[in-house]
């Protein structure tokens, strides 16, 4: 058998290759940048640590734990502090705690007495049947009301995909919520009978998954991961074509300037969706990916502050706080890093990470960093009581940062499928297939592995070879 070639070096091309590699199957990682990690990256400097782009895994199943022990890393595991269990939520300018208890919500300013009241009529409201694709929004105005779309769901939404509710569509960005309602009728009844079904699926709900991160930020895994596969991953090296030619897949790449050709038992592309729609795929006849370019990927900025901690005044006890559009402010939200783990500031001093851009204002995010920093500063003086200059700062940019899963999503998804159908052997996966987060990535991956070595299996490749690397 020769090697599966893996197009991309973030964390779901090195889960596919770490999980191949462990069963015993010889692997290739191709990655266009001369970095592992994709969106991850962390920076230790001066004491402080930056993690930008994702920040936390959630451990919602026990494969994602299983990959950490596999990889050696339960020694370098950190989860959230106790101490950070609160979220809040921007309310007339101030962060208000979200409420997680019935009677807490009752009590909570965060909403008024009539949008608590109808959450009361929630599990009498019938389920939509019809074949009509609702966006996020709709969905919420239908079930929750006006004030808890306005107030919940556009800051969470912004939260997870820097996206916009009026766009997003509820059964491709958050599937698990329009099978509650279909399958019981209702969000509360479904939270309530679904308990038992996730415990017996071994499925923790994200919003309880334990937060997990590494002690020198989330670049420890992936780092770790390329470091298992040694050899096997190949940075500089800009996939452009590959196609099918009987049972072997040729892939064509650049590398130093040269065109290189290789064959492959099998391919898995583990990129983005905008750089499979430059990708020249034959099967063996040519297959056009350009609509993928379609999919809408805004910028985001992430901007890393550290500051004295006599100078910020909130108890920043808490996760992080999100911001609804209605509030008027410039920052998506900001994540409390060095109250989630340790090792982020220096003694004394606290690391506060703000997200800017996104669906919601794009153009934003391309700002110069040193506008970045003073914008973030304004909002976080109003929202956290942050006063004096930084004693640490690092912006990092994003120009395409998170695919939006959109009303009509489901066409990409479907093609996908089409594709792999009409080409043996080819495998897509990563965050504009599977899920965007970091666990919903990591598990892509192992469910990719799994399926690629079904594959090899069923097509009774011996084992073992390297991939024959020719001039193209």
């Amino acid at each position: 058998m020769k090697s599966v070639g893996i197009i991309g070096a973030g964390i779901t091309g090195l889960t596919t290759a770490f999980c191949l590699q462990k069963r015993g199957v010889p692997v290739t990682v191709y990655e266009a940048s001369g970095r592992v990690g994709g969106a991850i990256r962390s920076v230790y400097q001066d004491g402080y640590l930056a993690d930008f782009g994702p920040t936390t895994i959630l451990e919602t199943t026990r494969k994602i734990a299983g990959l950490f022990t596999d990889a050696g890393l339960d020694g370098r595991k950190l989860y959230s502090s106790e101490a950070a269990k609160n979220r809040y939520i921007v309310c007339n300018g101030r962060p208000v705690a979200v409420p997680d208890t019935p009677v807490k919500f009752f009590l909570s300013p965060l909403f008024s007495l009539k949008t608590k009241l109808r959450l009361l009529i929630e599990p009498f409201i019938p389920p939509r049947r019809d074949e009509h694709e609702e966006s996020v929004a709709e969905f919420v105005l239908r079930r929750l009301g006006r004030e808890f779309l306005e107030r919940a769901i556009d800051p969470l939404v912004s939260g997870i995909y820097a996206g916009d509710p009026y766009k997003l569509s509820v059964p491709q960005a958050f599937p698990r919520l329009h099978a509650l309602e279909q399958r019981y009728g209702s969000l509360i009844k479904g939270q309530i009978l679904g308990a038992k079904e996730r415990k017996q699926r071994d499925e923790i709900p994200k919003m309880l998954a334990p937060k997990v991160s590494f002690d020198f930020g989330l670049s420890v895994l992936t780092e770790t991961l390329a470091a298992k596969l040694g050899d096997a991953v190949q940075l500089h090296s800009a996939v452009k074509a590959i196609a099918r030619q009987g049972d072997t897949w040729h892939v064509e790449f650049i590398r130093n300037g040269t065109r290189v050709r290789a064959e492959h038992s099998a391919i898995v592309f583990a990129g983005t969706a905008y750089a499979l729609a430059e990708l020249e795929l034959r099967a063996p006849e040519r297959i056009d990916l350009s609509q993928f370019a379609k999919i809408n990927y805004p910028p985001v900025a992430s901007v890393v502050l550290g500051f004295r901690r006599e100078d910020v005044e909130h108890p920043l006890d808490g996760y992080g706080v999100l911001v609804p559009r209605i509030e008027g402010l410039k920052i998506l939200g900001t994540l409390f890093s060095s109250s989630l783990y340790p090792n982020r500031a220096p003694a004394g001093h606290v690391t506060l990470t703000t997200y800017l851009g996104g669906a919601r204002a794009p153009e934003l995010a391309l700002r110069p960093e040193h506008e970045l920093v003073e914008i973030t500063l304004h909002d976080l003086a109003r929202v956290l009581g942050v006063k004096g200059r930084p004693t640490f700062q690092q912006c990092m940019v994003y120009p395409k940062a998170i695919p939006q899963y959109e009303l009509g999503y489901g066409v990409f998804r479907a093609k996908l499928t089409e594709i792999e159908t009409s080409a043996p052997g080819l495998f897509f996966a990563g965050h504009y297939r599977d899920g965007i987060s970091v666990g919903d990535s990591i598990m892509s991956g192992c469910r990719t592995a799994e399926r690629v070595e079904k594959y090899l299996s069923a097509n009774q490749q011996e084992l073992p070879a390297q991939s024959r690397i020719v001039p193209a």
